[in-house]
Protein backbone atom coordinates (compact mmCIF):
# COMPACT_ATOMS: atom_id res chain seq x y z
CA UNK A 1 0.00 0.00 0.00
CA UNK A 2 1.17 3.50 -0.78
CA UNK A 3 0.62 5.88 2.16
CA UNK A 4 -0.94 9.33 1.95
CA UNK A 5 1.25 12.31 1.12
CA UNK A 6 2.89 14.38 3.79
CA UNK A 7 4.05 17.99 3.82
CA UNK A 8 7.76 18.71 4.22
CA UNK A 9 8.96 22.20 5.16
CA UNK A 10 10.54 23.72 2.06
CA UNK A 11 9.09 21.19 -0.40
CA UNK A 12 6.90 22.76 -3.12
CA UNK A 13 4.25 20.01 -2.91
CA UNK A 14 3.39 17.09 -0.62
CA UNK A 15 5.53 13.94 -0.93
CA UNK A 16 5.41 10.33 0.20
CA UNK A 17 6.45 9.78 3.81
CA UNK A 18 9.97 8.51 4.43
CA UNK A 19 10.66 4.94 3.38
CA UNK A 20 10.44 2.52 0.50
CA UNK A 21 6.81 1.72 -0.25
CA UNK A 22 6.05 -1.52 -2.13
CA UNK A 23 3.42 -1.42 -4.87
CA UNK A 24 2.40 -3.22 -8.03
CA UNK A 25 2.08 -1.35 -11.30
CA UNK A 26 -1.71 -1.45 -10.99
CA UNK A 27 -1.50 0.20 -7.56
CA UNK A 28 0.87 2.83 -9.00
CA UNK A 29 -1.64 3.45 -11.81
CA UNK A 30 -4.57 3.78 -9.42
CA UNK A 31 -2.68 6.18 -7.17
CA UNK A 32 -0.65 8.31 -9.56
CA UNK A 33 -2.06 8.04 -13.14
CA UNK A 34 -4.89 10.45 -12.33
CA UNK A 35 -4.95 12.72 -15.40
CA UNK A 36 -3.96 12.61 -19.07
CA UNK A 37 -0.37 13.72 -18.44
CA UNK A 38 0.12 11.23 -15.62
CA UNK A 39 -1.41 8.41 -17.69
CA UNK A 40 1.01 9.22 -20.52
CA UNK A 41 3.96 9.05 -18.11
CA UNK A 42 2.64 5.81 -16.64
CA UNK A 43 2.39 4.16 -20.05
CA UNK A 44 6.09 4.93 -20.63
CA UNK A 45 6.92 3.51 -17.21
CA UNK A 46 5.12 0.25 -18.04
CA UNK A 47 6.98 -0.10 -21.37
CA UNK A 48 10.31 0.50 -19.62
CA UNK A 49 9.44 -1.90 -16.79
CA UNK A 50 8.61 -4.61 -19.33
CA UNK A 51 11.93 -4.06 -21.13
CA UNK A 52 13.87 -4.17 -17.87
CA UNK A 53 12.03 -7.27 -16.66
CA UNK A 54 12.80 -9.06 -19.94
CA UNK A 55 16.49 -8.37 -19.29
CA UNK A 56 16.22 -9.95 -15.83
CA UNK A 57 15.62 -6.87 -13.68
CA UNK A 58 13.69 -7.76 -10.56
CA UNK A 59 13.19 -4.39 -8.85
CA UNK A 60 12.42 -0.87 -10.03
CA UNK A 61 12.41 2.15 -7.70
CA UNK A 62 10.12 5.01 -8.73
CA UNK A 63 10.75 8.64 -7.79
CA UNK A 64 10.37 12.16 -9.07
CA UNK A 65 7.44 14.54 -9.11
CA UNK A 66 5.29 11.71 -10.52
CA UNK A 67 5.13 10.22 -7.01
CA UNK A 68 4.27 13.55 -5.37
CA UNK A 69 1.13 15.63 -5.30
CA UNK A 70 2.38 17.83 -8.18
CA UNK A 71 -0.60 17.97 -10.56
CA UNK A 72 1.32 17.96 -13.89
CA UNK A 73 4.75 16.32 -13.48
CA UNK A 74 7.25 16.76 -16.31
CA UNK A 75 8.50 13.18 -16.09
CA UNK A 76 9.42 10.52 -13.54
CA UNK A 77 12.74 9.26 -12.28
CA UNK A 78 13.50 5.61 -11.73
CA UNK A 79 16.41 3.43 -10.77
CA UNK A 80 16.65 -0.27 -11.43
CA UNK A 81 18.41 -3.00 -9.48
CA UNK A 82 21.24 -4.35 -11.66
CA UNK A 83 21.48 -7.65 -9.75
CA UNK A 84 20.77 -10.48 -12.21
CA UNK A 85 20.32 -8.21 -15.22
CA UNK A 86 21.72 -9.43 -18.53
CA UNK A 87 22.92 -6.18 -20.06
CA UNK A 88 23.11 -7.85 -23.48
CA UNK A 89 19.31 -8.07 -23.37
CA UNK A 90 18.80 -4.46 -22.30
CA UNK A 91 17.70 -1.71 -24.62
CA UNK A 92 20.83 0.47 -25.10
CA UNK A 93 18.77 3.55 -24.21
CA UNK A 94 19.06 2.57 -20.52
CA UNK A 95 22.81 3.24 -20.77
CA UNK A 96 22.45 6.50 -22.68
CA UNK A 97 22.79 9.42 -20.27
CA UNK A 98 23.69 12.01 -22.94
CA UNK A 99 21.91 15.35 -23.20
CA UNK A 100 20.22 14.99 -19.78
CA UNK A 101 18.86 11.51 -20.70
CA UNK A 102 16.99 12.87 -23.73
CA UNK A 103 16.78 9.47 -25.47
CA UNK A 104 15.32 7.84 -22.33
CA UNK A 105 12.76 10.62 -21.98
CA UNK A 106 11.85 10.42 -25.68
CA UNK A 107 11.29 6.66 -25.52
CA UNK A 108 9.84 6.19 -22.02
CA UNK A 109 8.92 9.71 -20.78
CA UNK A 110 11.24 9.23 -17.79
CA UNK A 111 14.83 8.81 -16.67
CA UNK A 112 16.52 5.57 -15.55
CA UNK A 113 19.68 4.87 -13.56
CA UNK A 114 21.20 1.72 -12.09
CA UNK A 115 20.21 1.85 -8.40
CA UNK A 116 23.76 1.16 -7.21
CA UNK A 117 25.46 3.89 -9.28
CA UNK A 118 26.74 7.00 -7.51
CA UNK A 119 24.23 9.81 -7.82
CA UNK A 120 26.07 12.70 -6.20
CA UNK A 121 29.42 13.98 -4.97
CA UNK A 122 28.78 12.40 -1.57
CA UNK A 123 28.79 8.98 -3.25
CA UNK A 124 25.19 8.10 -2.45
CA UNK A 125 23.71 5.43 -4.73
CA UNK A 126 20.58 6.44 -6.63
CA UNK A 127 18.30 4.34 -4.42
CA UNK A 128 19.39 6.46 -1.42
CA UNK A 129 19.68 9.75 -3.31
CA UNK A 130 16.08 9.42 -4.50
CA UNK A 131 14.92 9.36 -0.87
CA UNK A 132 16.06 12.96 -0.33
CA UNK A 133 13.65 15.74 -1.25
CA UNK A 134 15.72 18.09 -3.43
CA UNK A 135 14.37 21.44 -2.21
CA UNK A 136 14.40 20.75 1.55
CA UNK A 137 17.11 18.10 1.87
CA UNK A 138 14.74 16.10 4.08
CA UNK A 139 13.95 12.39 3.82
CA UNK A 140 10.99 11.33 1.69
CA UNK A 141 9.56 8.14 0.28
CA UNK A 142 9.89 6.31 -3.02
CA UNK A 143 8.00 3.37 -4.53
CA UNK A 144 9.44 -0.11 -5.10
CA UNK A 145 7.89 -2.19 -7.87
CA UNK A 146 8.63 -5.93 -7.93
CA UNK A 147 9.04 -6.81 -11.60
CA UNK A 148 9.25 -10.58 -11.11
CA UNK A 149 5.54 -11.32 -11.30
CA UNK A 150 3.63 -8.07 -11.75
CA UNK A 151 0.31 -8.83 -13.47
CA UNK A 152 0.66 -5.84 -15.81
CA UNK A 153 3.91 -7.32 -17.15
CA UNK A 154 2.88 -10.96 -17.08
CA UNK A 155 -0.85 -11.11 -17.83
CA UNK A 156 -2.57 -14.36 -17.06
CA UNK A 157 -4.94 -15.90 -19.57
CA UNK A 158 -8.16 -17.19 -18.05
CA UNK A 159 -8.98 -20.83 -18.83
Amino acid sequence: MIPEFTDLPGAPWPVLPEGIHHASLSVVAARFASNARRRHLFSGLVRAARDLAEAGCKRLFLDGSFVTDKPWPDDYDACWDPCGVDRQLMDPVFSNFADRRAAQKAKFSGEFFPSTNRADAAGRPFVDFFQIEKFSGLQKGIVLIDLTNDPMLYPRVAP
